[in-house]
């Protein structure tokens, strides 16, 4: 009699080249229609899965592994893995991967290409044009701020952030600065052209503050209204990380009443609703968390997180295991 294959639930459409790869080893279960599931569906389509790819949108905590005792491993679909709960996982005694490296790159580009958008208005200067009001050339129409030579913040200093250090400091003659939980090593420093500072320094200096550490509770509004506060009414805010790294009523107030000049966000804390008031604001660059999405890139992740599921089915170990920020 022929051994039952495991199963495994795609909690997302995916690329046809996962379900193939996938299927060899796995009684797969997909999601054709790219629904996004209450945690009460997911609940349902999880019962007598013994694995599971996940994507950031899916909250995988104590309640859903009570209910799903057959689970054995959660392979996500990120580099962040704010929505898995370690403890409960622990507990439970599920594995749980993500996907490093694979992203960094398209990722740091799409950094740069944000910064420069907020930066130089250009979303506001394309709904300028496409609104028919644009009827002259004028010196000072649209001027929007340096990004050569000026200063880059980095708040976070992994893979992300020192890509695009170096992508700021060999491409674009701009002097970099950065704080992390802890400084890198010099060799890495002197690779990235970058200087460690305080988190205050940061703030005082930077002419465009970028943003890509990973969300914690910890790291939960560190920029706040006092943060907003000691930067330069000229400076500009990128957020690549997570919606709930910065409080975005106190953001929305300090890029209307001038104490910003402006900010590029990818990420939002209620994604994908968005606050009304960033919605009504021009000076904002708006982008429905996109920062990895290019096909090569987004592919590789999703076969990275099927290995995962393959490798720890074959050999019992995941290939890229989570690992906690703190460890």
């Amino acid at each position: 009699m022929k051994q039952q294959r495991p199963g495994v639930l795609l909690t997302r459409r995916l690329f046809p080249e996962v379900l193939q790869r996938l299927s060899v080893h796995f009684e797969v279960r997909d999601n054709p229609d790219d629904a996004v599931w209450t945690p009460a569906e997911l609940i349902e389509r999880l019962q007598g899965q013994w694995g599971v790819l996940a994507t950031q949108g899916e909250r995988i905590d104590a309640t859903v592994l009570a209910a799903c005792p057959q689970l054995r491993v959660v392979a996500n679909m990120a580099v962040g893995f704010n929505n898995l709960d370690l403890e409960a996982l622990a507990r439970h005694g599920v594995q749980a991967s993500n996907t490093p490296d694979v992203l960094t790159e398209s990722t740091a580009d799409f950094g740069m290409a944000l910064l420069l958008a907020t930066a130089r208005r250009i979303s506001e200067g394309e709904r300028y044009l496409r609104a028919g009001r644009w009827h002259k050339w004028s010196a000072d129409l649209l001027l929007g701020a340096e990004v050569n030579h000026s200063t880059l913040g980095i708040l976070g200093m992994g893979r992300i952030g020192q890509a695009i250090a170096r992508r700021a400091a060999h491409g674009f003659a701009m002097q970099v600065l950065y704080h992390n939980r802890n400084p890198l090593d010099a060799a890495t420093e002197r690779a990235c052209a970058a200087r460690y500072v305080s988190k205050a320094e940061l703030l005082r200096q930077a002419d465009h503050l970028l943003l890509v550490l990973p969300y914690t509770s910890a790291n939960h509004h560190t920029i706040a209204a006092d943060e907003l506060a000691q930067m330069k009414p000229s400076a500009t805010l990128v957020n690549l990380a997570r919606g709930g790294i910065v409080d975005e009523r106190a953001l929305a107030h300090a890029l209307r009443s001038g104490q910003l000049a402006a900010a590029g966000l990818d990420v939002f804390e209620g994604e994908p609703q968005v606050r009304p008031e960033l919605l009504e604001l021009p000076n904002v660059v708006l982008t429905p968390h996109i920062a990895s999405s290019t096909r090569g890139t987004r592919l590789g992740m999703a076969l990275l997180a099927a290995d995962n599921l393959i490798a720890y089915h074959q050999r019992g170990q995941l290939l890229t295991p989570v690992k906690h920020p703190a460890a």
